[in-house]
């Protein structure tokens, strides 16, 4: 969803430059349900849902509804589409995105991938795609056409780079001269990161002040937590459910970030040369745990396996934080890694795309 929104800013960049009369007439098409629907509109941009669901790895019970769903959306997306009839259609990935790539192949396209590995998903978009922009050269390897493949990085939203660490410490009422630890684990929040970091909170609040983005399943639990702080470390602990204006705030303020292995990572984290030690998630398909050795084997991160997660986070957390010449090398590796126009040129590839697209495929 955020790689989506900062493309579309630089595409309203890049036309108002061009001209600014020209008017950009823009669909999202998304889940029917969830937080995407808020905040695409709180954007300004007009969204319609169509049904969808994921059918590998899904248990035999669940199996024909899903491919119902998937049905029913793409019939939803042939209708939407005979009225929208769009020049250029971007995929940002997602079983979502599925119906609306199989009723679209007549229409050009460009698919973003995200995460180093691509899902079945995906791979399925892709080969309806006509270019494919990835985040990372690694991912060549997992298409079939690797003459589609355009290496353009991580579009990351604008805002979040108007943060320095200096204004970020101040927004948090945090102190410049300690170590800030970041911990978070996407949207929704990590229930193993949050539980693990809840017994140990106390220690670490000793050495360094942290901010903590629980999400909101945990975030009684975390409020709970907080009241039991001795009133001396309670300044250094700033705890919410969740952040998306002040996001950039925070990962500019860290010094080292504790969380899961999304897509984001590979985006973000170069964005501030933010080091990391991540979590992948357990319960899914492996793209978390190739994303976090992908950024470990550049120097920029280290994994911690959810399982050992109660175990090492003090430890490594600790260390980390002392050995500032690790942290240096981790934050140039990382660094080394951001590709702050990736949005821009995602947007210059849809505006070249719908320059070429004015008869449609047959």
């Amino acid at each position: 969803m955020y790689p989506a929104l900062a493309v579309l800013q630089a595409l309203k960049r890049i036309v108002k430059d061009l001209d600014p009369d020209q008017q950009l007439e823009v669909l999202w098409v998304g889940g029917s349900q969830g937080m995407e629907v808020e905040i695409v509109e709180l954007a300004g941009v007009t969204f319609e849902g169509v049904d969808s669901a994921g059918v590998h790895g899904v248990g035999l019970r669940a199996l024909p509804g899903n491919i119902t769903q998937l049905s029913r959306g793409y019939q939803q997306s042939k209708h939407i589409l005979s009225r929208y009839q769009p020049e250029v259609m971007l995929f940002t990935g997602g079983y979502v995105a599925v119906p609306m790539a199989l009723a679209g192949r007549r229409y050009r396209s460009l698919l973003y991938v995200p995460d180093i590995e691509p899902g079945l998903a995906l791979k399925t978009i892709a080969r309806f795609a006509d270019r494919i922009a990835l985040t990372a050269v690694d991912s060549v390897k997992f298409f079939a056409d690797p003459t589609k493949a355009i290496v353009t990085g991580y579009p990351t939203r604008p805002d979040l780079s108007e943060w320095k660490r200096e204004t970020a410490i101040e927004v948090f009422g945090l102190s410049a001269d300690l170590p800030t630890l970041l911990v978070f684990g996407g949207s929704k929040g990590a229930r193993s990161i949050n539980m693990a970091l809840l017994p140990v909170l106390e220690s670490l609040l000793k050495t360094m002040q942290i901010i903590h983005i629980s999400g909101q399943l945990d975030w009684q639990v975390v409020q709970s937590k907080m009241d039991q702080i001795p009133q001396d470390l309670k300044p250094r602990y700033r705890a919410y459910p969740y952040l998306h204006d002040q996001m950039g705030a925070a990962l500019a303020g860290a010094d080292l970030a504790l969380s899961r292995a999304g897509a984001s990572t590979l985006g973000e984290f170069p964005a501030f040369g933010l080091p990391a030690i991540l979590v992948p998630y357990p319960h899914a398909w492996r793209y978390q745990y190739v994303n976090a050795s992908y950024l470990a084997e550049k120097g920029a991160a280290v994994v911690i396996v959810d399982q050992q997660l109660p175990d090492l986070l003090q430890p490594t957390v600790s260390e980390l934080m002392k050995d500032r010449a690790k942290l240096k090398e981790m934050n140039q590796a990382m660094r080394a890694l951001a590709k702050p126009e990736a949005a821009a040129h995602i947007a210059q590839i849809l505006l070249d795309m719908a320059g070429g697209s004015q008869q449609e495929r047959m």
